[in-house]
C-alpha cells in the first residue's frame, strides 16, 4: 500500500489508539547512540547482519541543550540515516535474532505495523517481510485482550476474533490500500544490550503496499510513547528523481546534537475529552499564523490555522504526508497569489491527487522564478522558508504543482504542514516540553 498525500487523515478518521502501558526500554548501565541508514523502496537486499554492523555505532551519550527546559533522560540516543522520496523509510531490526523491517515514519499515525510472511511473496514488487517463526520473542495478542475488544473508548481501530481465537485487524483506507493482520508483541533488538521489551505492533498478513509504518504521534501506543522516547527529530533532504538514486538525510531518537541551533514553538494539545469530531487530539498540533510568497503577505486571519469549536483548521506537523493541505479559506488565498503572479501560465483545468489545481506545463524554472520563495509564519518569529527552488513538485507527465492541496475537497477541515515543505529543515519533537523546533541545513550533509 502506497500512501497517497492524504493517507495522513485516513489515519486520523480511522482509529485512536490508547493503552495503559509504558513499556520502557531494556537497558544495561551504558547508554548509547546508534547509527541505522533510513530508505525509500528500492531496497538494498543486504543481510540482516550485515546492515547492523555497518549501522550500530555506539557513542557517549551527551545533553547538549542549553535551553530552560525540562531534561528528563531519554532511554536511549538513536541516529538514523534516511533516504526520500515521496515518504521515509526507515530500515529497523525486529525480533530475536533480528530481521531488519522497511516502515515508512510517519508521525501523523499511532500503530506501528510491519509485514508478516513465512515467505517472501511470489509476486512483485520485492518486499522484506517479518517471518515471525524465526523470532524468540514474538506472540499474538488473543482475543481477549482489552485492545481487541470492540467499542471501547478511543479505540476504533476494526478488530476480530480469527479462528484461532486471535485478535485480527482490518484497515482500510479511503484511497483504497489496506493493511490486516494480527495484533502482536515484538522487540525492537538494536543490540545485544540494547533492545525494547515487547511492543504492541500489527503484523499484516495481506497488505498493498510492501513497506510497514513507524507510528510516531502522541498516541500511547505510538512507537514513541511505548519505548518511552522524550523526543525525537529528522532532516528531509531534497528530493531528487534521477533513476536509482535517493538522497539521504537523517533521524534522531533521542538527543540531537544540532539542537542547540533550532527555533522551538509550542505544541498545542488536547485533552482526550475534547472529542471534536474534525479534531485529531494525538497529532503534532502548531499555531501557524500566517504565509508569505515572493516576498507578499497573504491576507489571512491567524484563526483559519486553529482548530474551532469543531476541531476544523488544526494545523500539524506531519513527516507522513507528502504534501501540505490548507483549509478552504487560506487555499484561495494562496491561489489567489498564484494566479496573480502566473495565472496565464496555469494548466487548465488540471487537478493533482483530486485537491492541487495550482499545476503548470512548460518550464518549471521560469515559473518559479515568478513566483518567487515561500514562508510559512509562526510565533515568536520562527518561520519554515521555502526557496523558489522547491515551491514546485514534478507530479509526472511534465507537470509541475505547487505543492500545496486543498483539504477540504477531500473532506477533512485540517492544515497539515507535509514533508515536501520540510526539505532541507530540522524537525524536533521535544515531548517532555510540548514542543516543536526547526532548523534549516543542507540534510544530505549532515547524514554524511
Amino acid at each position: 500500500m502506497f500512501f497517497s498525500n492524504m493517507h495522513l487523515f485516513f489515519f486520523f478518521f480511522s482509529f485512536s489508539l490508547l493503552s495503559s502501558g509504558h513499556p520502557s526500554l531494556q537497558l544495561n548501565s551504558t547508554a548509547f547512540s546508534l547509527s541505522f541508514p533510513l530508505t525509500t523502496l528500492p531496497l538494498s537486499t543486504n543481510t540482516t547482519s550485515k546492515m547492523l554492523h555497518d549501522s550500530l555505532i555506539a557513542n557517549s551519550n551527551r545533553n547538549r541543550n542549553n535551553t530552560r527546559v525540562t531534561r528528563p533522560s531519554s532511554p536511549y540516543n538513536y541516529k538514523l540515516a534516511i533516504k526520500y522520496s515521496l515518504g521515509l523509510v526507515v530500515n529497523l531490526p525486529i525480533g530475536t535474532p533480528p530481521q531488519v523491517q522497511p516502515m515508512l515514519l510517519d508521525t501523523g499515525s499511532q500503530l506501528s505495523w510491519i509485514q508478516c510472511h513465512k515467505k517472501a511473496p511470489k509476486r512483485p514488487p520485492p518486499t522484506v517481510s517479518f517471518d515471525p517463526s524465526l523470532s524468540s520473542t514474538f506472540s499474538i495478542l488473543p482475543c481477549t485482550h482489552p485492545l481487541c475488544k470492540p467499542r471501547i473508548p478511543d479505540f476504533t481501530l476494526p478488530t476480530s476474533c480469527d479462528q484461532n481465537r486471535l485478535c485480527h485487524y482490518s484497515y482500510f483506507y479511503a484511497d483504497g490500500t489496506y493493511a490486516e493482520g494480527n495484533l502482536v508483541r515484538e522487540k525492537f533488538t538494536f543490540s545485544r544490550s540494547l533492545f525494547t521489551p515487547p511492543l504492541i505492533l500489527g503484523c499484516a498478513t495481506e497488505s498493498t503496499d510492501p513497506r510497514g509504518i513507524l507510528g510516531m504521534n502522541r498516541g500511547r501506543l505510538s512507537f514513541a510513547s511505548q519505548s518511552k522516547i522524550t523526543k525525537f527529530s529528522y532532516c528531509v533532504p531534497t528530493r531528487d528523481t534521477r533513476p536509482g538514486f535517493t538522497p539521504t538525510g537523517s533521524f534522531y531518537l533521542g538527543e540531537n546534537p544540532n539542537s542547540l541551533r533550532f527555533r522551538f514553538i509550542e505544541m498545542l494539545t488536547f485533552s482526550p475529552s475534547q472529542r471534536m469530531p474534525n479534531l485529531d487530539p494525538l497529532a503534532y498540533t502548531v499555531a501557524l499564523q500566517g504565509i508569505r510568497i515572493g516576498g507578499r503577505k497573504l491576507n489571512i486571519s491567524p484563526a483559519v490555522f486553529r482548530a474551532d469549536a469543531g476541531g476544523s483548521g488544526q494545523t500539524m506537523v506531519d513527516s507522513g504526508t507528502d504534501f501540505t493541505y490548507l483549509v478552504n479559506e487560506a487555499y484561495n488565498k494562496v491561489r489567489a497569489e498564484i494566479v496573480r503572479a502566473v495565472g496565464p501560465r496555469m494548466k487548465k483545468d488540471y487537478v493533482y491527487d483530486g485537491s492541487a489545481d495550482m499545476c503548470f506545463d512548460g518550464n518549471a524554472v521560469e515559473i518559479e522564478r515568478l513566483i518567487g520563495g515561500m514562508v510559512f509564519e509562526f510565533e515568536k518569529g520562527v518561520e519554515i522558508v521555502i526557496p523558489k527552488e522547491r515551491v514546485l513538485a514534478g507530479v509526472g507527465g511534465g507537470v509541475h504543482c505547487i505543492g500545496i492541496g486543498n483539504s477540504d475537497k477531500l473532506g477533512a477541515a485540517s492544515n497539515i504542514i507535509g514533508n515536501f515543505h520540510q526539505q532541507n529543515l530540522w524537525v524536533e519533537f521535544d515531548l517532555a516540553n510540548r514542543r516543536v523546533g526547526f532548523g534549516a541545513a543542507d540534510c544530505s550533509k549532515v547524514a554524511q
